[in-house]
């Protein structure tokens, strides 16, 4: 049944409504797989209607995979790293992920309850696949994400099998992302409107590196009245209009969110863009609830550390961290659109005991997006221009986007862990070599 408010409206992405979303452009697909190498791909399960009977259904659940390395993630790991905002939650396999530095299995996203049996299927995929784990090789701990999707699906029937698992893997593709109530988004609310999954990318300009960053979210959490979109007060407004309208009550939701970047970054740094995650999350409205559960992974495609090698060491490439800032602004903006994306995308549903969660109303986001519109038109008709000349504390290059080619980009001198760059005041300078 459906809700009086709603109507049977197309459902777009949240760029295409003319939301203000940052000042850096999104990639070809605006979705993580504009980064080169990530795929993802679904497995949903819809299934019945009417009362819980569990074990039967109603199933509003499924799986959602994420391959950084294409499909030789394990041969050819990557550099990762994570951040736990609040950990009501789970990400099976982050502490490996986090004390290695490394990824080294596809990255999935199901329920909560259906993350031993994800777990399991990925192995069993990966043992398939590279038959030395174990023996020849190291075992494995596959990276499993989860979110409560209880308000809708039959959660404790644990519907997700083997095959759900597979086709998730085998469709991974990096083309455009099915968004909204799809994969292990399928069950999943944000802010009491119907969520799930969304993305979205950034590609920094030349003289920030040109690099490409890409987010992937299971948007799972948030009351109505604290959505924010773009910044404007949405929620307070929707609240009101929908108080009568049955919600989801006895838990918070999560989100889990993944980062993708061909940006040569070590671990460290890979985990400090995660933690810029959470500023995007908030910027939708969440405060990281008692049960609520806000968990990020990332990894950099820049280098590949290979499972077999002669060698006692291997070259990377390095990002400065002075760098840095760019892909931290971009994570930032990257995350709020694809939760808005997840949200405006994701079509009404009714689940378990005819529990229904409306999808968020795209009429009334534009009149706010009319009522604003005058004031962004003048902000991007051109870029700004310096306020002073440059100096050294602020080059030339700063905050310019394409005009400055990366080798004329000059990097900033803050103080950072890597040292101060010379001359410095009260010291000498360096000794010529044979001096």
């Amino acid at each position: 049944m459906q809700h009086s408010l709603e109507l049977d409206e197309p459902r777009v992405r949240a760029r295409d409504l003319g939301l203000p979303l940052g000042r850096f452009k999104p990639g070809r697909h605006n979705a993580i797989t504009d980064v080169e190498g990530v795929l993802v791909g679904h497995s949903t399960i819809i299934r019945g209607a009417g009362p819980l009977k569990v074990g039967h259904g109603p199933v509003r659940t499924g799986v959602t995979a994420i391959l950084p390395n294409r499909s030789n993630t394990f041969m050819e790991r990557m550099t990762g790293g994570a951040f736990v905002l609040n950990g009501a939650g789970e990400v099976s396999g982050l502490t490996q992920v986090v004390e290695w530095g490394l990824i080294e299995t596809p990255i999935l996203l199901t329920n909560t309850m259906a993350v031993g049996a994800v777990s399991d299927a990925v192995a069993r995929y990966m043992v398939d696949r590279y038959p030395g784990i174990g023996d020849e090789h190291d075992v494995i701990i596959p990276v499993v994400g989860e979110c409560d999707d209880s308000w809708l699906n039959d959660i404790t029937g644990r519907h997700v099998k083997d095959a759900n698992v597979l086709e998730a893997i085998h469709t991974a593709s990096d083309g455009p992302v099915a968004e909204g109530g799809v994969g292990g988004g399928t069950g999943m609310v944000t802010c009491d409107f119907k969520g799930g999954i969304g993305t979205s990318s950034r590609k920094l300009p030349e003289v920030h590196g040109g690099y490409t960053l890409g987010v992937l979210v299971m948007s799972n959490f948030g009351k109505m009245h604290n959505l924010r979109v773009a910044g404007m007060p949405v929620g307070e407004v929707l609240a009101e209009k929908y108080r009568n309208v049955p919600r989801r009550g006895q838990t918070y939701g999560s989100i889990i969110a993944v980062v993708a970047t061909d940006a040569p970054l070590l671990p460290h740094q890979v985990t400090r863009l995660c933690k810029r995650v959470g500023l995007g999350i908030g910027r939708v409205g969440s405060y990281a609830a008692h049960g609520s559960g806000e968990i990020v992974v990332g990894f950099s495609t820049a280098n590949v550390i290979p499972r077999r090698t002669r060698k006692m060491v291997y070259k990377m490439k390095i990002l400065l961290d002075q760098r840095l800032d760019p892909l931290y602004e971009a994570v930032m903006e990257a995350t709020e659109e694809a939760i808005l994306n997840s949200m405006c995308m994701a079509r009404p549903m009714t689940g378990i005991n005819d529990n229904h969660c409306p999808a968020l109303p795209l009429d009334e986001v534009r009149r706010f997006i009319d009522a604003t519109r005058p004031i962004f038109a003048s902000v991007h008709k051109k870029p700004q221009t310096p306020a002073a000349p440059p100096t050294k504390d602020r080059p030339d290059d700063a905050d310019k986007e394409g005009t400055v080619k990366v080798a004329e980009a000059v990097p900033t001198a803050v103080r950072g862990a890597e040292g101060i760059p010379f001359p410095t005041r009260g010291s000498p300078p360096p000794e010529k070599d044979g001096s």
